[in-house]
Formats: C-alpha cells, structure tokens, sequence
C-alpha cells in the first residue's frame, strides 16, 4: 500500500467508531516533534485575543478537507456544532457530514485549566487532550484510534486555530504515525452569533 492509499483509508476511518489505548512509543514521537515547531507563547500579543469559552458557546458551523501529503484533497466535510460551558467545564457536540455521505458525531468535554491551559475526552480520542491558548492561537494535541483494513491506527493530530474576527476561526491540523507526516485537515469556523452579541456563560 502507498502513502496515499494509506492516508485515504486513514481519510475513510474518520467516519467510523474507535477506542484504543496508545502507546508510549507514539506518544514519546510526539512529544519530541512538538519541540521542534513553533510554541503558542509566539501568539502571545496576537489580536485578538481568544477566549475558547466563549467562542465555544453556542451554535458553530464548520467546512473542511483531508489533504494527503502531496496536497490532494482525499475528503471534505461540513460539522455543526452545539456548545456550552458551566464554569471551567465545557461540552462541545460535532455533528459531522463527509463528502461521501457518511455521518460522525463526536462530544468532547473539556476542561478550563489555569493559566490559560485546557484538557478534554471523547469517546474516540485515545487518553487526554491537551492544549493552550495564547494571544488569538490555540494549540490542540491528541491522539485517535482509527480502524483500517481490520487494525488500529494510532494516529496523533497536532491542531492549531487562530481566531481571525469575532465571528471566523481557522484551524490546520497535521496528522500523523509514528513521526511520520500523513497530511492535513483545514477547516474554517463560523460563529452563528458574533462574540460581540454574546459573552461568556
């Protein structure tokens, strides 16, 4: 199998059910490559300034593609998003639709930690999320487990997402095994109702 038949089928499992445990191997890679790349800190005077609980609440609506690492589009999708937050705890429901008519539905639940630092689980998220925000970036990193041809793939998603107004964020996530570049998801965020009509719950 090719890289690119292997991202597709990585593509094609995203629509499915998982959960698995992942290893310390893949986790340690990840660890090592995110000291590599640039930090959230670098954001830290970027406006403006995000605030996840409250551009996470409420309705959200989503456009996005898979691309392989030769920039091909593999697969698009649509999410709706239902959010809402009570206190430092937070529920974020996705609805997702794929290109191929295929249906997902993720809810993550998160946690607001000091210093602006966040953790969250979801039913097909292996072990904890972990993430920050910093001037308008946020940084999200975690691991899902994904069926292909009858095995599990771990594969680790390091998601950054800068709030561009108070309506549009935009998120690009690299995807990869074992250190080992997949391709990327791009999406772009619409709030429903500006921030500027809505605060913080």
């Amino acid at each position: 199998m090719n890289r690119r038949e292997s991202f597709q089928k990585i593509a094609q499992g995203l629509s499915a059910p998982w959960l698995v445990k992942t290893t310390t191997a893949s986790a340690l890679l990840l660890s090592i490559g995110a000291c590599a790349g640039p930090q959230v800190s670098d954001y830290s005077q970027q406006k403006p300034a995000l605030d996840l609980r409250t551009y996470f609440n409420g309705s959200v609506d989503a456009w996005g593609v898979f691309t392989d690492r030769s920039g091909a589009v593999v697969k698009r999708f649509t999410v709706q998003m239902e959010c809402q937050w009570q206190g430092d705890e937070g529920i974020l429901d996705e609805a997702f639709v794929y290109s191929d008519g295929s249906t997902q539905r993720r809810i993550w639940r998160l946690k607001a930690l000091p210093n602006g630092l966040y953790e969250g689980r979801a039913d097909d998220v292996v072990g904890m999320a972990s993430g920050a925000t910093s001037g308008n970036a946020f940084r999200w990193q975690y691991t899902l487990a994904l069926p292909v041809d009858g095995r599990i793939w771990h594969v680790q998603f390091d998601d950054w997402m800068y709030l561009m107004d108070d309506r549009v964020m935009l998120n690009k996530a690299v995807m990869s095994k074992l250190g080992v570049r997949l391709g990327e998801v791009t999406l772009s965020f619409t709030r429903r109702t500006p921030l500027s009509s809505k605060g913080q719950s």
